[in-house]
């Protein structure tokens, strides 16, 4: 269970990672489109090669299919939730997030590193950290926190709170992380395809709420082939 926490956090830290770099620098949209695209399609395939896949082995199509349709539906409720309570813009690269909730903010973005984390501590389990999985997390974690940090920064957040908020992500996410690892502990006797699904089906719904937007907005039709080309790498990766 330590190294799933392990290897939680170092996914999170790079949303600190990003956040930081945007103290001291503007980032470029550009990059951070084309680097989440990137990440999207990695995270898409570890979706389809670790979680499905193995659910399947163990539950029917159909049931596999529920669990993810009921993963999918508690994420979307939980984010549309945040939206109204003033989170809806904390990925804003522009400063939106000044019109909105610094709670709601916060919340937002711990739960938009649950699904993901949970996720990295299942491949712990199943026999040692997903390097596809990490590699779209950090993509993915990166650009994040570059675009939401510039928008805290421009709408009054100091660095110092910024900071703080960040490392109460990588907390939640390391922990998250350490569930995802105990709910398919055998000896627990939890059901490993529902937990799988109900992942599959969270992160996918993170990854067309708050990912593909923030690329499509930027990069266009070009998006398409990006995230193909991060789903061909997880490919590749997971044959390592």
């Amino acid at each position: 269970m330590f190294e799933a926490f392990f290897w939680g956090a170092v996914g999170a830290s790079a949303l600190l990672v990003g956040a930081l770099v945007a103290y001291v620098t503007t980032p470029s949209p550009k990059i951070i489109a084309i680097i989440m695209a990137l990440g999207a399609g990695l995270l898409i395939g570890s979706i389809s090669f670790e979680l499905i896949d193995e659910a399947i082995k163990s539950s029917s199509v159909a049931m596999v299919g529920l669990f993810t349709l009921i993963g999918a539906a508690t994420f979307t409720l939980g984010d549309r939730l945040l939206d109204r309570k003033g989170g809806g813009d904390r990925k804003d690269s522009q400063g939106a997030q000044a019109s909105g909730s610094a709670l709601a903010i916060v919340f937002g973005s711990v739960l938009d590193g649950i699904p993901e984390s949970f996720v990295l501590g299942l491949t712990v389990l199943q026999g040692g950290v997903s390097v596809a999985l990490l590699v779209g997390i950090v993509l993915s974690n990166v650009p994040e926190g570059l675009s939401s940090s510039s928008g805290l920064r421009i709408s009054g957040w100091s660095r110092g709170r910024v900071v703080k908020m960040w490392l109460l992500v990588v907390a939640v996410s390391a922990v998250s992380a350490a569930l995802g690892y105990a709910l398919l502990n055998p000896t627990h006797g939890h059901t490993g395809a529902f937990a799988q699904g109900f992942a599959a089906g969270a992160l996918l719904a993170m990854i067309t709420d708050t990912m593909l937007p923030e690329s499509y907005g930027v990069e266009k039709v070009s998006t398409g082939s990006l995230v193909a080309i991060g789903f061909a790498i997880s490919l590749m990766l997971s044959a390592v």
